[in-house]
C-alpha cells in the first residue's frame, strides 16, 4: 500500500471503532475485536500494511481525549480525518509526523488515498502546526488523558499522585508471564524462553512470574504451546497467590472468564483436591477447556451459570476458597487497553456496583465455615474495591477481614509488602503492574 493508502484505511478504521465502540448509541465492542474483523474483510492490507494502519488509529485512540479538545476550541466536528490529521500535526504519528506540509500531502486525493483537505480543514491544520499535544490551557480531563467522570474518584484516592498515575496509564504495559508449576519452574522457563530470543526477568513481587519489557510474540514459543507458561499480569498472578488455595481444598473461581486464575490455583493446588470454574458465558468456559488442557489441569470442571441453577444452592456452605474476580469498569487496564477509557461512561459504573454486591451475596454462600472469600478486580475506583468491601461486611457479620499483612509475611516472606492497608491495592504508577484491587475475608460462622 501507498502511504496515503494507508492513510485511507486508517480513517475507515477510525470511522468504524467510531460507530461500533464510542459513540452514544454504539454497541461499545472492544476496539481490538473490531480491528480485528475490520482486517479480516480487508485480505488485501498485508501484515506490514496492516501494522502501519493500527499505529496509526490506535494513536488516535490513545489522544482522542487531547485531540477532540484542540479541534473542540477551533469550533471544528471530530471527524476521523480531522483526528487523524490532528494526531499526524499534534502527535508526530508514524512516518508522516513531519509537521504540516508533509500531513496535507498525505491527503492527495490519490485513488487508494483520502480526498485532499478542503479549505475547512486546511485551516485546521494551520492553527494545530506546531502546538503542543498537551496545551497549559487544557482541562483536567485532557490534560491528564482521562474521562472527566473518573476524577473525583481517581483524585480522592491519589491525591497529590494523580499525575503520576494518569503517566503511568499512558505507558506501553510490559508482558508479564506466569510459569505454569505443574510443567516446570521459573528457571526452567526462563531458559528455554531465552533459547528463543526472549530475555526475561522474574517479577518482582509474584513468585511464578517473568517480565518481557514490551509485547513481543509469545504464543508460538515451545513454552507457551507445551503449557510452561500463561499470559498474565503480575497484578492478577498476585490476586490467585493471595487465594492460598492448597492441594485438597475445594475451589471456586466463580466469575472465571478465560480461566487465568483458575490456572495459577489449580497449579498452587498441584492437581489435588477440586476447583470449579464458574462463568456466565459459555463461549468463555468452551475458551478455558483449551488452556486448562494446555496447561495439563486435571482437578478442574467448569459450570455455566444461569438462570434457575440450582448448583449453587446445593453447594451451599462446601468450598474452603471462593475467589470472585468480578466484572468492573476495567480502569486498572487502560494503559493496555486504550479503548476502554472511551467506551466506558458513568452508567457503567453504576450498573456495575449493584452487579458485583450481587454476586458477593450469591458466592459468599458457598464458603465453608473457616473457608475464605476472596474478591478482586482490575479497577481503580474506590466504589467497586474499598467501598464494595464495606458494604459487604457491613451486612456480612460473619466474615472478616484478613489482613494484608499477615497474608503476605506467610506466603511471601522476605519480600516486601506491596502496599500499605488492609487490602491489596495495585496501580501502574506505584507498583507497575496493572490496577488491582483484592481482599480476603474468612468466614467465622
Amino acid at each position: 500500500m501507498t502511504p496515503s493508502a494507508r492513510i485511507a484505511a486508517a480513517i475507515d478504521l477510525l470511522k468504524t471503532l467510531e460507530e461500533q465502540c464510542f459513540a452514544p448509541e454504539a454497541r461499545r465492542r472492544p476496539a481490538d475485536a473490531v480491528a480485528s474483523d475490520f482486517f479480516r474483510t480487508r485480505r488485501f492490507i498485508g501484515g506490514g500494511d496492516r501494522r502501519v494502519v493500527s499505529e496509526l488509529a490506535w494513536g488516535v485512540v490513545r489522544q482522542k481525549l487531547r485531540l477532540e479538545w484542540h479541534l473542540g476550541r477551533l469550533g471544528a466536528a471530530p471527524t476521523a480525518r480531522l483526528l487523524l490529521l490532528a494526531q499526524m500535526l499534534l502527535g508526530r504519528s508514524g512516518d508522516h509526523g513531519r509537521g504540516r506540509q508533509a500531513a496535507e500531502a498525505a491527503f492527495d486525493d490519490s485513488h487508494y488515498g483520502p480526498a485532499a483537505l478542503d479549505a475547512a480543514e486546511r485551516r485546521v491544520a494551520a492553527s494545530l502546526d506546531g502546538r503542543p499535544l498537551i496545551d497549559p490551557a487544557m482541562p483536567d480531563g485532557p490534560r491528564l488523558n482521562l474521562p472527566d467522570w473518573v476524577l473525583p474518584a481517581l483524585s480522592a484516592r491519589f491525591g497529590a499522585g494523580l499525575a503520576r498515575e494518569a503517566a503511568a496509564l499512558e505507558v506501553e504495559a510490559p508482558l508479564d508471564l506466569r510459569v505454569n508449576l505443574l510443567r516446570g519452574d521459573r528457571d526452567a522457563a526462563a531458559v528455554l524462553l531465552a533459547g528463543e530470543g526472549l530475555a526475561v526477568v522474574p517479577t518482582p513481587m509474584s513468585p511464578w512470574g517473568l517480565r518481557l519489557p514490551s509485547r513481543r510474540p509469545v504464543t508460538g514459543t515451545k513454552a507457551y504451546r507445551d503449557g510452561l507458561v500463561e499470559v498474565q499480569d503480575e497484578g492478577s498472578q498476585l490476586i490467585a497467590l493471595l487465594a492460598d488455595a492448597r492441594p485438597g481444598m475445594r475451589v471456586a473461581d466463580y466469575c472465571a472468564g478465560a480461566a487465568g486464575k483458575t490456572l495459577a490455583m489449580a497449579a498452587s493446588m498441584g492437581n489435588r483436591g477440586k476447583i470449579t470454574a464458574c462463568d456466565t458465558s459459555a463461549a468463555r468456559l468452551e475458551g478455558a477447556a483449551k488452556r486448562l488442557k494446555r496447561a495439563g489441569v486435571d482437578n478442574a470442571e467448569r459450570h455455566l451459570l444461569a438462570p434457575g441453577d440450582r448448583w449453587a444452592k446445593r453447594r451451599a456452605g462446601s468450598f474452603d476458597r471462593v475467589l470472585v474476580d468480578a466484572p468492573c469498569t476495567g480502569t486498572g487496564t487502560w494503559r493496555r487497553n486504550p479503548d476502554g477509557r472511551l467506551r466506558t461512561r458513568p452508567e457503567d459504573l453504576a450498573e456495575l456496583v449493584v452487579v458485583q454486591h450481587d454476586i458477593l451475596d450469591r458466592a459468599s454462600e458457598l464458603v465453608r465455615p473457616g473457608g475464605r472469600l476472596v474478591y478482586a478486580t482490575c479497577s481503580l475506583l474506590p466504589q467497586e474495591n474499598e467501598e464494595q468491601m464495606d458494604r459487604f461486611l457491613a451486612r456480612a457479620p460473619g466474615f472478616l477481614p484478613v489482613p494484608l499483612e499477615r497474608l503476605w509475611s506467610e506466603l511471601r516472606p522476605g519480600v516486601d509488602l506491596p502496599c500499605a492497608g488492609p487490602w491489596l491495592s495495585l496501580s501502574p504508577g506505584g507498583q507497575g503492574t496493572d490496577g488491582f484491587f483484592c481482599a480476603v475475608l474468612e468466614r467465622s460462622a
